[in-house]
């Protein structure tokens, strides 16, 4: 059973409410509500019944709250969701070409100096790896 729940993806709408957790939580449907509804009109049932689906999908928890209400937290750290989510973009959008990701998502991001360097530490960091024999 948790390979099932650990193979679900969440949506873009689901994705949504694990940022806000991840930042935030735990967190009551209330506050989720209220943060998304600062830039975009969402009724709060709309999101409780998300919710409620993420709990369903093992991707929230969620534990007893002030009276009669919940707290809810993600089951999984953002980094773990964000390669599921690259995974799943790499495939299906770049049909395994990690080549045409990468050069995509520079070309379009328009990165700083700063990320830049980064990238290419974190590259060189990989080279490095594989020219001590570490490459598997």
């Amino acid at each position: 059973m948790s390979e099932k729940s650990q193979d679900k993806k969440p949506s873009n709408a689901e994705v949504e409410i694990l940022q806000i957790l991840w930042d935030r939580q735990p967190c009551s449907v209330r506050t989720i509500h209220e943060d998304i509804a600062q830039y975009k009109d969402v009724g709060y049932t709309t999101i409780l019944k998300q919710i409620q689906r993420m709990t369903d999908k093992n991707l929230v928890s969620r534990s007893p709250g002030a009276g009669k209400s919940f707290l809810y937290s993600a089951v999984e750290p953002e980094q773990a969701t964000q390669s599921k989510l690259l995974g799943r973009l790499l495939k299906s959008a770049f049909r395994g070409n990690v080549n045409e990701l990468v050069m995509h998502a520079l070309g379009d991001a328009n990165p700083s100096d700063a990320e830049l360097d980064a990238i290419k530490n974190f590259i060189a960091n990989i080279e490095n790896k594989d020219h001590s024999g570490g490459a598997a």
